[in-house]
């Protein structure tokens, strides 16, 4: 098997996910362009080399639609011979773009791959794709599904966590995330997303609200406590963990991850391919898993998935220095927090998902992105990139910083 090295990694802004959104002007497909025209400018990169393009997307239809991945390398002006796919793992999807890029590598079948994701969830909503899992009752029943916020309610009150402690989470991904860019922490990662003129419409996050205190969250209702209470869903949580007595519910538009627009990209290929182009690689990947999860509580992915990397690698909890945990809601890193005992300072150090949004497609390549960014700065090994995943799945990748990077 051939090692798969990290060469370059880029991600826009992320814009709020709504009409008044800076990047709502944008399509998906010329998001994902302009960061894949980025990783050819800033490596002198002949697109001719590259093999494929994966993009992972949640919601595959309208001018999202037609194999976005394609349509990105076309629009971003590669070199015919450049292919593109979409995929979908709901949350997941951008991480397994680039876990599905590594395996194409290490098999030693493609040399030179882009990954990542995009969304734009101004212009196409999440879940106006349909399927089974939203649409058709029965697998709601047969499987005792719930909305992903209830099962998020469902996650803090197996775990403990009251309100408090998911505000208290809420605000330090702000204030993190608020310090990370005052710090110039996004400054190589991040480019300036333009338009079609070439001026500049957004150069740095735009869901942020560093002025967030646990006193203004405290004044915001919980989202989900009438769909939970009104509609069954917290019975079907209780039936299926009867030593909860009820589902508290905890958690608002404050301690959830913001609905954002917004693209990344990995460079990602062998040893060989930077030797002949003079890249220097910055990380290389080492493991990655994915794995199914039980899906009325959807949020136990990372843990499974975690478990089963630690497993196969080998490694202990102690071996990995940072981790980047999708904070999808507040629960879910709280949760991988205590279920590894893990020190919250090595977790999510330059905020997350809260504080900065979720673009369901290109989060995971987003979180990547960060982590070999931390591990640079600070000096260090190696780090976890995982996310919780719809429908009850979880998806990890574990990365080894080049020290001569």
């Amino acid at each position: 098997m051939l090692d798969c090295f990290i060469y370059d990694h880029v991600r826009t802004p992320r814009g709020r996910g709504r009409s008044a959104g800076a990047l709502h002007a944008i399509p998906a497909s010329e998001l994902a362009a302009q960061t894949l025209r980025a990783l050819r400018d800033r490596n002198d990169l002949d697109t001719a080399l590259i093999d494929d393009v994966i993009l992972g997307c949640l919601t595959p239809i309208n001018e999202q639609g037609s194999n976005i991945g394609r349509v990105s390398v076309l629009r971003a002006g590669y070199a015919d011979s450049a292919a593109g796919v979409q995929i979908n793992r709901y949350c997941g999807s951008g991480l397994d773009a680039v876990n599905f890029a590594a395996g194409q590598i290490a098999s030693g079948q493609l040399d030179l791959l882009v990954a990542g994701g995009v969304e734009s969830m101004s212009r196409v909503w999440m879940g106006s794709e349909g399927g089974a899992l939203y649409t058709d009752p029965r697998v709601a029943i047969d499987r005792s599904t719930v909305s992903q916020g209830v099962s998020a309610d469902g996650l803090a009150t197996l775990g403990g966590f009251d309100r408090t402690a998911v505000d208290e989470y809420a605000v330090v991904s702000q204030s993190r995330a608020h310090a990370a860019w005052e710090a110039g922490h996004f400054d190589r990662s991040v480019i300036t997303v333009t338009d079609h003129l070439g001026a500049p419409v957004l150069a740095r996050d735009e869901h942020i609200r560093p002025g967030t205190t646990l006193e203004s969250l405290s004044a915001l209702k919980p989202s989900f406590e009438e769909l939970g209470r009104k509609y069954g869903l917290d019975d079907v949580i209780v039936s299926r963990y009867p030593h909860i007595e009820r589902v508290e519910h905890v958690h608002h538009a404050g301690n959830a991850s913001g609905i954002v627009d917004g693209a990344a990209g990995i460079l990602l290929g062998t040893e060989e391919i930077g030797h002949r182009t003079g890249m220097k690689p910055r990380a290389r990947i080492t493991a990655f898993t994915t794995s199914g999860s039980e899906p009325t509580i959807v949020f136990t992915g990372p843990e499974v998935a975690i478990k089963k990397m630690l497993k196969r690698t080998g490694l202990c909890v102690s071996d990995i220095d940072l981790w980047e945990v999708n904070e999808a809601f507040a629960a879910v890193p709280l949760d991988v927090m205590a279920k590894f005992d893990l020190d919250p300072e090595c977790v999510n150090v330059d905020g997350g998902a809260i504080a900065m949004g979720h673009p369901i497609g290109a989060t995971g390549a987003m979180l990547l992105g960060t982590l070999v960014d931390a591990l640079e700065r600070k000096n260090l090994k190696r780090g976890i990139a995982v996310l919780c995943i719809g429908a009850g799945m979880g998806t990890a990748v574990m990365v080894e910083r080049e020290m001569s990077a």
